[in-house]
């Protein structure tokens, strides 16, 4: 990866309506060149980005029309979803180059195939210390398979409830959803959704999750600020709504999805839902893997 890298903004826009990317854009590009010298002291030297003993991080890897996100520090490491089936191999390689042999945690935010079928493979060919997954079922064959997997490797398999958290060194995370109990029958709103602290940075990871599980998500939590969100359903018009964008302010937004893909995503409402606030948008269908690191202080932005 090049060294030419910019950040997500350190100080976050004025919401004033109607201000769109110009400004936010010229501040990030003006602090180009010297969060790059900072950046390359904290990664000196390792063309894989290994981690330093503070930092995390984040990559958004393009897996077209599905997710699959990777969270690691120097010891440890997370994964939410894996794509569709067929991109499990992409999944796998990629933590192969990263030089990453155990998971942690694996988190499957709910049972679509889009975000579980790729899993199957990294549960077959990677150690993982426990899975999280909503409690809900769905009658697919993406499903089954991935059950299978679970119980042949005799893996723990753990259905995490609001407000839960979790460590692994010094990635910690806690779960802003589903809410305990969950019955309907949408299971984008049963989608996992965990909050990334570290220092005084954030991350929201949305999985699929939509109105009602966002509504559910302001009700119970206080603070839900991020400086990064990774918007729901991949920029579906019945996620990412005006009062989860009021509540999350974040100050960059991941869309992972799939280029030209048949649903029409990101809708055009999301986007003018961000534009309107300011928010830079990164698009996996435009960039590719969308790879941050964060030292508990600032949010970087790699360029491949």
């Amino acid at each position: 990866m090049a060294r030419h890298d910019y950040t997500v903004e350190e100080h976050r826009p004025a919401r004033h309506h109607g201000r769109k990317l110009g400004y936010a854009f010229a501040v990030t590009m003006a602090l180009i060149l010297a969060f790059a010298l900072i950046y390359t002291f904290i990664f000196a030297g390792n063309s894989a980005l290994a981690p330093g003993g503070n930092e995390i991080i984040v990559a958004f890897l393009d897996v077209g029309q599905g997710d699959s996100i990777l969270i690691r520090s120097r010891h440890n490491a997370v994964l939410i979803d894996g794509g569709e089936t067929n991109r499990g191999d992409t999944v796998l390689g990629y933590l192969r180059r990263m030089g990453i042999t155990r998971l942690d945690y694996v988190i499957a935010t709910h049972p679509h195939s889009d975000h579980i079928g790729g899993l199957v493979t990294i549960l077959n060919r990677v150690e993982v210390g426990r899975v999280l997954m909503p409690d809900v079922v769905h009658t697919t064959t993406a499903f089954e398979n991935f059950l299978s997997v679970i119980e042949n490797n005799r893996i723990a398999a753990h259905a995490p409830t609001q407000g839960e958290r979790f460590t692994a060194g010094i990635i910690d995370f806690t779960v802003l959803a589903p809410v305990s109990g969950f019955a309907g029958s949408n299971l984008n709103d049963a989608s996992i959704v965990i909050r990334l602290e570290h220092g005084t940075t954030s991350f929201v990871f949305t999985g699929d999750a939509e109105g009602a599980s966002e509504r559910a998500m302001i009700a119970a939590f206080e603070c839900l600020r991020a400086d990064v969100i990774k918007i729901g359903h991949h920029g579906s018009r019945t996620s990412t709504t005006e009062a989860f964008l009021d509540a999350v302010q974040p100050t960059a937004a991941v869309i992972s999805v799939g280029g030209n893909n048949r649903f029409g995503h990101p809708h055009p409402d999301v986007i003018a839902r961000l534009n309107y606030r300011g928010i830079q948008i990164l698009r996996t269908d435009k960039m590719g893997s969308i790879v941050m690191a964060t030292d508990g202080e600032r949010v970087v932005v790699l360029l491949d």
